[in-house]
C-alpha cells in the first residue's frame, strides 16, 4: 500500500476514534439517548458529524485556501492545531469516572443531536486548525489519499460512538471499566504524536526549524 495513503488513512483512524470515545456533548447525548430511548436512538445521534461538519469542512477550506499563500499564517495554524491535539490527548490521559444516568438527560431527537455537535466549539476547532490542513495535505498527494483521510474519519467517529452505544446498551458499566480508560490512554498518547508533529510543521513553517530537519522523536 501506499506510504502517504496509509498515512492518511491512519491519521483519519486515530482523530476519528479519538472524537469518537472522547467525552463531550455528543457523546454524552449519544450514552443518554441510549439509556433513556434505547440504542436505536443513541445511533441516530451519531451519525450527526456526517450532516454538521460537511458546512464545516468546506468553510475551514476556503479560510485554508486563503492561509496558504501566507507560510507564516499556515504556520501559526499548524501550531494552533498542535496545542489543540495537546489539550485533547491530556484530557485523554486524565479521563477520570463518568456519571451518566438517564434521569439527568433530556429526551432529545437526532435534531436537537445536529444543534449540540453545531453549537459545539470543538468541530470548528478541530477543523480549522488539525482536520482541514491534513486533508490539504492529503490532497497534495492524491484525492485518494483525501478520501481515505475523510472516509476512515467519518466512519471511525461515527462507528465509535454507535460501538459507545451499543455498548452502553448492554452494560452501563462500560464507560467506567478499566478497557475503555486503556482505550483513551492510548488514543491520548497518539493525540500528542500528532501533535508533536503539527509543532514540528508549524515551527518549519514559520522558519523556526529547518526545512527536513528531524526532531529528535523521528
Amino acid at each position: 500500500m501506499d506510504l502517504q495513503l496509509l498515512d492518511s488513512f491512519s491519521r483519519g483512524t486515530v482523530l476519528g476514534l479519538a472524537a469518537g470515545f472522547s467525552p463531550g456533548p455528543l457523546t454524552v447525548l449519544v450514552i443518554g439517548e441510549t439509556l433513556r430511548h434505547g440504542l436505536r436512538s443513541g445511533l441516530q445521534v451519531a451519525i450527526a458529524p456526517i450532516l454538521t461538519d460537511i458546512p464545516v469542512i468546506l468553510l475551514a477550506m476556503l479560510v485554508m485556501d486563503q492561509a496558504l499563500r501566507f507560510p507564516g499564517i499556515f504556520g501559526a495554524i499548524s501550531l494552533a492545531g498542535g496545542l489543540f491535539l495537546l489539550w485533547l490527548g491530556s484530557n485523554s490521559l486524565r479521563i477520570r469516572r463518568l456519571e451518566i444516568t438517564a434521569e439527568d438527560i433530556e429526551p432529545h431527537s437526532i435534531r436537537k443531536g445536529i444543534a449540540i455537535n453545531l453549537l459545539n466549539p470543538n468541530p470548528y476547532v478541530f477543523w480549522l486548525s488539525v482536520g482541514t490542513p491534513t486533508l490539504l495535505g492529503a490532497m497534495e498527494t492524491s484525492w485518494v489519499s483525501a478520501a481515505a483521510f475523510l472516509g476512515s474519519f467519518f466512519f471511525f467517529i461515527v462507528g465509535s460512538k454507535a460501538l459507545l452505544a451499543r455498548l452502553v446498551d448492554g452494560s452501563r458499566s462500560f464507560l467506567n471499566s478499566g478497557a475503555y480508560h486503556w482505550i483513551m490512554r492510548i488514543l491520548g498518547l497518539l493525540l500528542i504524536v500528532y501533535a508533536l508533529m503539527f509543532f514540528r510543521d508549524g515551527l518549519t513553517r514559520i522558519g523556526f526549524w529547518p526545512q527536513g530537519f528531524p526532531m529528535p522523536w523521528s
